[in-house]
């Protein structure tokens, strides 16, 4: 019974460790900035690129 009520503690434990959004992070911007930006890049990355007309010039 110990052991399954330490397993399930463990999680909310680890989960403390986590940096705070206003520390220090990489590249001189905070955890929070940091991980607003990844999130920023993989929408842009995940969207479809433009239809081949859309990238031509009007004539």
């Amino acid at each position: 019974m110990k052991r399954v009520l330490l397993l399930l503690c463990a999680p909310l434990a680890l989960s403390a460790c986590e940096k705070a959004d206003n520390e220090p992070g990489p590249g001189g911007v905070t955890v929070g900035e940091a991980r607003a930006l990844d999130e920023a890049a993989q929408m842009i990355e995940s969207e479809a690129p433009p239809a081949p007309e859309a990238t031509q010039p009007a004539k």
